[in-house]
Order: C-alpha cells, then structure tokens, then sequence
C-alpha cells in the first residue's frame, strides 16, 4: 500500500507543479514538477503511515 499512496501522490503533485509553471515557461514547468515529485512522495508516505498503517 505504502508504494500505491506515493505513486499516486507524485504523479498528481507533479502534474499540477507542470500545469501551474507551464504558464509561465518550459524550464519553470519542469523544476515545479520535480518539486511537486518531491512533495508528493512525502504526502503520499505521510498519508500511507498515518491512515493505513
């Protein structure tokens, strides 16, 4: 499970760190989206121990 909930909480921080630098330009929409990678790794783990374990 605890591979599942980062799955899912990287693929959806990074598409919205891409969606919202993306307006502005290319490279802003790719280092938002590793930032979002990394956010979402972290809530997807946060939310895997908290609720599922």
């Amino acid at each position: 499970m605890n591979k599942l909930c980062i799955f899912i909480g990287l693929t959806v921080m990074s598409s919205i760190g891409w969606w919202l630098g993306a307006k502005m330009n290319f490279m802003m929409g790719f280092v938002l989206s590793g930032m979002g990678s990394l956010v979402g790794v972290y809530l997807g783990w946060r939310i895997n121990r908290d609720y599922f374990e």
